[in-house]
């Protein structure tokens, strides 16, 4: 389980990415808030709870894009 996170969170070049792990911790943060207001019932702010949304659903479009766009080392290569 260490081995699959700690590959999860590198990037293309294979260096932990902050992106990465910056989303994956506010996914964290939404579904702990999420089970928290559906089980224990204690009352979850509305704008706090979209603001970890979106913030999560941005990391997750960032790291996306990351994989399609040329890294440093190909744009070398064709110059």
């Amino acid at each position: 389980m260490k081995h699959f996170l700690n590959e999860m969170m590198k990037d293309s070049n294979g260096n932990v990415s902050s992106k990465r792990t910056i989303t994956f911790l506010s996914f964290l943060c939404c579904a702990i808030a999420f089970l928290f207001n559906v089980f224990v019932e204690i009352h979850l702010e509305e704008n706090i709870f979209d603001g970890m949304l979106y913030l999560t659903a941005a990391g997750l479009g960032f790291t996306t894009m990351e994989r399609f766009s040329p890294n440093k080392k190909e744009k070398e290569d064709t110059q």
